[in-house]
């Protein structure tokens, strides 16, 4: 390996990780922005019942990964040409998914956790 074809891989690491930090800072202040009015809809109305809440959050997954599938099947035609864009939706579906996976398994255990109690 030629110390140019080395410093050109560094220098495409470097922009990846400048990237990320960019993505990362502008999640946070979509975040900032989308917290206050969240709270204050949680604030109006009445509090929602489990059913609906793991509903809206299975909705909620599912539209991630149709967003993902369609901007990945968009990359393919050609229509999209932003890389990142697609590996962006591709991660929030799998971050989602991750996460619901994860609430499955502690609501599962718990189950488990009260089936075992004595009563």
């Amino acid at each position: 390996m030629s110390p140019v074809s080395g410093a050109g891989s560094a220098m495409s690491v470097q922009q990846i990780i400048d990237l990320r930090n960019q993505i990362i800072n502008r999640s946070d202040a979509l975040q900032g922005i989308h917290a206050p009015e969240a709270a204050a809809a949680g604030a109006a109305g009445p509090a929602q019942g489990f059913d609906a809440t793991l509903q809206a959050m299975m909705g909620s997954v599912n539209a991630a990964q149709t967003k993902a599938d369609t901007v990945s099947a968009a990359y393919q035609r050609g229509e999209v040409t932003d890389v990142a864009q697609v590996m962006l939706a591709r991660q929030e579906a799998g971050v989602a998914f991750e996460a619901t996976l994860q609430v499955r398994n502690k609501l599962l255990s718990a189950y488990q956790d009260i089936m075992r109690m004595g009563v």
